[in-house]
């Protein structure tokens, strides 16, 4: 997210981030089918994360008009999406915040993501390149 947006760094991060990415959602997919009576939900979740990981990586690869927008939106979205479910399966195992309301690690990525979504996608979107 950090490095300048240009090939090298940038594309080789993304490219390990969406690796990284399908990794989850395969693992995702397998144990929802598994366990599905106590795991449905994970199906569900790991096609929904993952879905805007994939619009994001396609946008930078085909580069269609306003792709830029697409790209920043879907990669920073699956971001959110990853860090919800991390926080959200290990909340209960951090000492200071287990005692917090639950609902909270479900929207507080994305009340601090979608911001960042959009003061970034304005930032780009006036430059109109990556």
């Amino acid at each position: 997210m950090s490095s300048k947006k240009k090939r090298g760094m940038h594309t080789i991060c993304g490219e390990i981030y969406h690796s990284a990415y399908v990794v989850v959602f395969v693992t995702s997919l397998t144990m929802a089918i598994l366990n599905w009576e106590s795991s449905a939900y994970l199906f569900f979740i790991g096609i929904f994360s993952y879905s805007f990981a994939f619009i994001g990586y396609v946008a930078g690869k085909k580069k269609w008009k306003n792709w830029t927008v697409s790209h920043i939106s879907g990669m920073l979205g699956s971001y959110i999406a990853i860090c919800t479910a991390i926080l959200v399966v290990n909340v209960s195992n951090i000492t200071i915040f287990n005692e917090w309301n639950p609902l909270i690690f479900w929207f507080l990525p994305s009340i601090i993501g979608s911001p960042l979504i959009l003061l970034v996608g304005k930032k780009y979107k006036k430059s109109k390149s990556i």
